[in-house]
C-alpha cells in the first residue's frame, strides 16, 4: 500500500517516524473541456488514484521534501523565509508555491517540516498531479497549523499558484475538482460564478477506464495559452455587437447566428467548441440525473470529436484510443480528458468487458503508435484528507 510505502520512505530519508499521513486525489473531467476559461461549465470528479504524503514536524524554519516519484532529485530543502520560485526545486515548486500563497493570504506557518510524498498518478498524464500536490499541501498546512481556511479558499489559492507562481494561464477546474471532491459524485461547476452542484454518478454495471497514452506533455509548453488567446479574440469580436461576458453565455443558436462577427475560420472553430461543449456539459448532467447512460455516452463521444476537429488538441495518440474504444463491445462512450496533446482518455465500459477492452484497445494502440498504453479503473473519490 502506498500509504505505508510513503511512511517507510519518510523514515529512510529523514531518519525518524512520520507523525501523520495525508492523501489528495487526482481528477478526471467527465465532459466540459476548455470551457473553464471561457465562462462555461465543467463536470469533473476526484478519483481514487492520487498522492500520499508523510509529514513530520521540525523546530526550525527549514522545509525538506522528497518525492518517490522523482527520486533523482533527492531531498529538496528550502527555508520558510525564502518561498520564491526556483527552477532547481522542480516538482517542489508546487508545494512551495502553495505555502507562499497561504502566507500571502495572511496566514502563518509557524515552523518548518519534513515531507515525503509518493503517488500513483502517472507523470504528466493530465490527471492533475500538480493540482493534487497543491491541494495536498494546502490540506496539510491548514490542518497542522489550525488555520481554518475554507476548502473553497484553498482551491482558489491553488489556481493563484498555477497562474502567478508557476506561470500557467489555467482555469480553476483542476483545483476545484480535487478540493471539493465527493465519493461517487461529479461536480457540475459554473466557472463564471463558481456556483456548483453535486451530481451522483450511477454507472450501474459500468466502470470508468482511464487510458494513458504514455505521451508526456508539459502544460506550459503546450498550445494551451494559444488556444486561450484564440478564444479571447473570438469573444472580443462577438462583443462588438453582443452584450456577453464570456463564450459560455451563448447558446448554440446564438453562436451560429452571430459567428459572422468573428470572420475567421480558425477562431470560429475554437469559439464553436467552447460554446457547444458548454451546452453538451449541461445536457450530460441532465442525462446522468435521468439515468440515461446511452445519451451521456453520445455526448462524451461528441465532445471528443469537437476537441479533434474544432479545437485541434487531440493528436494521434488520443484519437487512436478514443476511436478504437468506440468500436469495442460494452463501451458507452470515450473521449480525451484534460488538456490534450497526450495525457489520458477515458471510457465508460461494461465491467465484464474490461479485460477484453484493454486487450483490444491496447493491441491497436501499440500497432498504431509504437508503444503500449496503460489502463486503470478509476473510482470516484473524496477530496484531500488525513488518513487515520
Amino acid at each position: 500500500m502506498i500509504s505505508e510505502d510513503v511512511q517507510t520512505e519518510f523514515k529512510q530519508k529523514f531518519g525518524y517516524d512520520a507523525s501523520r499521513v495525508f492523501f489528495s486525489p487526482g481528477r478526471i473531467n467527465l465532459i466540459g473541456e476548455y470551457t473553464d476559461f471561457n465562462g462555461g461549465h465543467v463536470f469533473p470528479c476526484a478519483i481514487s488514484m492520487g498522492i500520499y504524503a508523510a509529514y513530520g514536524e521540525r523546530d526550525d524554519d527549514q522545509v525538506r521534501m522528497y518525492s518517490a516519484n522523482v527520486p533523482d532529485q533527492g531531498i529538496v530543502e528550502f527555508s520558510l523565509a525564502d518561498l520564491t520560485y526556483n527552477k532547481a526545486n522542480g516538482w517542489a515548486n508546487y508545494p512551495k508555491g502553495m505555502m507562499a500563497e497561504v502566507i500571502n493570504q495572511g496566514h502563518q506557518i509557524a515552523h518548518g517540516f519534513d515531507l515525503a510524498i509518493n503517488g500513483n498518478l502517472p507523470d504528466a498524464a493530465g490527471l492533475s498531479s500538480s493540482a493534487a500536490i497543491e491541494l495536498l499541501t494546502g490540506e496539510i498546512i491548514n490542518d497542522v497549523f489550525s488555520l481554518n481556511v475554507k476548502e473553497l479558499d484553498l482551491v482558489k489559492y491553488g489556481k493563484l499558484v498555477e497562474n502567478n507562481f508557476i506561470g500557467v494561464n489555467s482555469g480553476i477546474m483542476d483545483q476545484f475538482a480535487i478540493g471539493m471532491g465527493k465519493k461517487d459524485q461529479a461536480v457540475l461547476l459554473d466557472t463564471n460564478t463558481l456556483d456548483y452542484e453535486y451530481v451522483p454518478v450511477k454507472l450501474g454495471h459500468n466502470v470508468i477506464v482511464i487510458m494513458n497514452t504514455k505521451k508526456h506533455r508539459q502544460l506550459q509548453d503546450s498550445k494551451y495559452n494559444e488556444r486561450r488567446a484564440q478564444c479571447e479574440e473570438a469573444l472580443k469580436r462577438l462583443q462588438t455587437k453582443l452584450d456577453i461576458r464570456s463564450l459560455g453565455d451563448l447558446t448554440e443558436t446564438e453562436f451560429d447566428e452571430n459567428s459572422y462577427l468573428i470572420n475567421d475560420d480558425v477562431l470560429i472553430r475554437r469559439a464553436r467548441h467552447a460554446v457547444f461543449e458548454n451546452q453538451r456539459t449541461l445536457q450530460a448532467k441532465n442525462a446522468l440525473v435521468d439515468n440515461d447512460l446511452q445519451q451521456f455516452g453520445k455526448l462524451i463521444n461528441a465532445s471528443h470529436i469537437s476537441l479533434h476537429y474544432d479545437f485541434e488538441v487531440t493528436g494521434k495518440e488520443l484519437d487512436t484510443l478514443a476511436e478504437t474504444a468506440w468500436k469495442q463491445p460494452g463501451v458507452i462512450g470515450a473521449r480525451m480528458t484534460g488538456a490534450g496533446f497526450g495525457g489520458c482518455a477515458i471510457a465508460i465500459v461494461d465491467r465484464d468487458k474490461v479485460a477484453a477492452f484493454q486487450e483490444n484497445v491496447g493491441k491497436v494502440y501499440e500497432q498504431e503508435v509504437g508503444h503500449p498504453a496503460e489502463f486503470y479503473i478509476a473510482e470516484i473519490s473524496d477530496g484531500p484528507r488525513e488518513i487515520k
